[in-house]
């Protein structure tokens, strides 16, 4: 099959809360000195190969925009429309936001945090207004920009959650650009990406608990002329430091690992 579509996904360069190995979600958190260099030489490595964008897609997570924001002026491409919507935000981990995942692990067991951290329909329990990061989370000013009423907003997610809400993004807003002939980047967050994987590449409930996206490498997808996938995902760069980052993200939720980030 012949591809005609190139759709790059990234995950944002690290943040303060990755290394430290707590549930960030919707905490606005900026990169860390790490992830800054993560998303400069994501952008090097895209200039390098050639890869030119007509328009970006974040969240509104300040980590997502400035990871954006890098890459491109890493690509001397600074010029290309971004474009941010709540709908590629990080999954809502509810009342888990702020807790470090190998304190959980220890407290709850590795395989209950795994189901949190990875499954598909599991969902944590919500967050509330006892919770220390709710009034930051709610009183932010951004959530007033959203299309759904502040209230309506998620206060805990699955990964199928966040894929029913992402979807009518997709569908309405992203495919249409890339159906035009123009070259999509996503830079989003580890739960966004997972969830637009598993609906384009058709992963099964089980399996997507497996797919793991390590900060600050892109994925590249080639597409038919339906959006259908021509071959594997790719993800770009040093192959055996790909698998490496993988390694300790899917450590992050085991016990006694101190701040791997």
């Amino acid at each position: 099959m012949m591809s005609k579509h190139k759709l790059f996904l990234l995950r944002h360069g690290e943040g303060a809360w990755n290394r430290e190995n707590r549930f960030c979600s919707w905490v606005d958190q900026k990169l860390s000195e790490n992830g800054v260099i993560e998303a400069q030489q994501c952008g090097q490595l895209l200039q390098d190969r050639g890869y030119k964008f007509d328009h970006v897609f974040t969240s509104i997570l300040s980590r997502s925009i400035q990871t954006a924001w890098l890459v491109l002026q890493a690509m001397d491409q600074e010029w290309v429309p971004i474009t941010k919507s709540w709908r590629l935000n990080e999954r809502h981990y509810g009342a888990l936001i702020g807790l470090n995942r190998a304190e959980m692990a220890l407290n709850h067991g590795e395989e209950q945090v795994k189901l949190w951290r990875r499954s598909y329909d599991i969902t944590p329990p919500p967050i509330d207004e006892s919770h220390p990061y709710f009034a930051e989370i709610y009183n932010d000013r951004r959530y007033n920009t959203c299309d759904v009423p502040i209230e309506e907003l998620p206060k805990t997610e699955s990964l199928k959650e966040v894929l029913d809400r992402l979807l009518p993004y997709w569908n309405n807003v992203i495919v249409p650009e890339i159906k035009s002939g123009r070259t999509v980047l996503i830079s989003a967050h580890g739960n966004s990406c997972r969830a637009l994987l598993k609906h384009l590449e058709g992963i099964s409930d089980t399996d997507i608990v497996n797919v793991t996206l390590p900060t600050g490498i892109p994925v590249l997808l080639e597409l038919d002329e339906n959006l259908k996938p021509v071959k594997p995902r790719e993800l770009l760069g040093d192959q055996a430091k790909i698998q490496t980052a993988i390694k300790n993200v899917e450590n992050q939720g085991k016990v006694n690992l101190g701040n791997k980030s």
